[in-house]
């Protein structure tokens, strides 16, 4: 990946990764509403995005993404249980988890995309 898409690459990774911790600890009556998907369904998109975004900005090996995501997703249960109308789920860390292998398929096609598209 050129130099100038992995940095905004980065960005995005980050934006995301601040964005989602701020709504994950939002008081239930002030986040916003997502009705037409589960509590699980979110936490399942944004992992997915999450993994694919860090993977493709930073290179590492992929049980280093998974450990570091799923620490990620340890932490944001444990702060909900500080945050008023919230409660940690360990089904939350199991959505999160199945997102994580979501991100890492997506990743895989997108660098098999990327290599066809080099040889063209």
């Amino acid at each position: 990946m050129p130099s100038q898409y992995s940095k905004t690459m980065r960005i995005l990774f980050w934006i995301a990764l601040i964005s989602s911790y701020i709504l994950a600890m939002m008081p239930q009556e002030l986040a916003p509403s997502f009705q037409s998907l589960s509590d699980k369904s979110l936490h399942f998109i944004a992992f997915a995005v999450l993994t694919l975004l860090l993977n493709s900005s930073y290179r590492m090996p992929w049980w280093k993404s998974v450990l570091y995501l799923l620490f990620y997703a340890t932490f944001i249960e444990f702060s909900q249980t500080f945050t008023p109308n919230r409660c940690a789920e360990g089904l939350d860390i199991v959505a999160d988890g199945i997102g994580i292998a979501l991100g890492f398929v997506l990743y895989a096609g997108y660098k098999k995309l990327e290599a066809i598209c080099e040889k063209h």
